[in-house]
């Protein structure tokens, strides 16, 4: 019997209806004789609505505290399954993600997975048990809970997926699969057939929300056959792998979009005494993640270093800044809001040089500015008002054809 990993996302299982729907869809494939791990999220928005709760009693509840409540959510769901599953006749068994085996490092809130002991799956399974892993959360070495951050439930599916050694691991979610865009925002997105492991990664981190970037990570690493398919129908979705065909002869096969991005600006008196590797070492040591970087050092003009982050981390960046301004050296920061992020990406840009120049040429058309620019092999990433966000990748994808796939 082939082993499968199947994963759940709230929407899917938002309700104790849908969760008869997932049970059902369970039942089918292990019917068919697959030894099967599902993991779960929690259900709808309750991770938001336990979040809310926290804040109506403090202003800055700590980090560990909130691991500990928010890993809740998953276990109501992962024991609702298992009921259920049971219900229809079909052993089942449900487990913490540190019952599981899923040990991570101790960064709360956004911990990463170090260690995944299968053990107890594989014993399980040999038991011919479905066995319900709670995603989202592990367990330190010293046996402190943790959370995986947003999106922590696939990276935990695929984890397991590499610690069993599964034929594949499903993440069903409420769309059909990858998209060239967001069809909530994008006229005429379409569904890709296939992608590659680096296209997906890239989109991931450029703001696709369809899959959490480490969890594609992990998919390559472990060259572990990843699909996104929908909880409501029976269509093959988008298949993750190392190479595919280009769609079409596509040179860009996917326009990515992200809002709330704060431009920080550093300036230093002259002459320059400052260092970048202390400000990002600085910011790393705090868990600030740093996107695009653009530095500016002319003689006779002061010298600075801008970079982008996310809104939600720009009150602990200027705080952390501002407690090792004397060691990090700079006199000044300033910060810029109402921004976002918008990227293209592609394996073929590769070998198709001119793919920037369009892009830019396309945007200067549609009068939206760009404000920074990131590049890479496989994507280009402009920082725009973000206002002009949606505006963009319509155009964007319009430009590269998407809309004809």
């Amino acid at each position: 019997m082939s082993k499968i990993v199947m994963k759940f996302g709230g929407t899917s299982v938002a309700t104790t209806e849908k969760i008869v729907n997932v049970a059902k869809r369970i039942r089918n494939v292990k019917d068919k004789g697959h030894e099967i791990v599902v993991v779960v999220s929690a259900m709808g928005k309750t991770t938001d609505e336990l979040a809310s709760l926290a804040n109506d009693l403090s202003e800055n509840p700590t980090k560990r505290e909130m691991d500990m409540l928010l890993s809740t959510g998953e276990q109501v769901t992962m024991a609702l399954l298992a009921i259920k599953l049971n219900a229809l006749g079909i052993d089942s068994i449900s487990l913490t993600g540190w019952q599981a085996g899923l040990q991570t490092d101790e960064v709360h809130r956004n911990a990463r997975v170090d260690n995944m002991d299968a053990s107890k799956v594989l014993k399980l399974l040999a038991e011919n048990k479905v066995v319900i892993v709670a995603g989202f959360q592990g367990v330190t070495s010293d046996n402190e809970i943790t959370t995986l951050g947003r999106g922590g439930s696939d990276t935990t599916a695929v984890a397991i997926a590499a610690s069993i050694e599964a034929e594949i691991c499903d993440i069903y979610t409420d769309v059909d699969g990858v998209f060239t865009s967001d069809p909530r925002f994008v006229t005429n997105a379409r569904k890709l057939e296939q992608l590659e492991y680096d296209e997906m990664l890239e989109l991931a981190n450029l703001g696709a929300g369809v899959l959490h970037p480490r969890a594609v990570e992990f998919a390559k690493n472990y060259k572990i056959p990843l699909r996104v398919r929908s909880s409501y129908n029976d269509e093959e979705g988008t298949i993750l792998k190392e190479e595919v065909d280009l769609e079409n002869n596509l040179v860009v096969r996917g326009v990515a979009f992200e809002s709330d991005i704060v431009r920080l600006t550093i300036e230093y008196d002259i002459p320059f005494n400052g260092s970048l590797a202390s400000i990002f070492t600085t910011l790393a040591a705090n868990h600030i993640n740093v996107d695009i970087i653009v530095q500016s050092i002319v003689d006779g003009v002061r010298p600075a270093v801008s970079f982008s982050i996310k809104k939600e981390s720009l009150a602990e960046a200027i705080t952390v800044l501002e407690s090792n301004k004397q060691v990090l050296g700079f006199t000044f920061a300033d910060f810029e809001v109402g921004l976002a992020k918008v990227s293209i990406v592609g394996s073929g840009m590769v070998s198709n040089p001119g793919v920037a120049a369009q892009m830019f040429d396309r945007l200067r058309k549609e009068n939206i500015p760009v404000k920074m620019v990131s590049t890479s092999e496989i994507k280009v990433s402009v920082v725009v008002p973000q206002n002009e966000m949606i505006h963009a990748a319509n155009a964007l994808h319009d430009e590269f054809g998407l809309a004809l796939i």
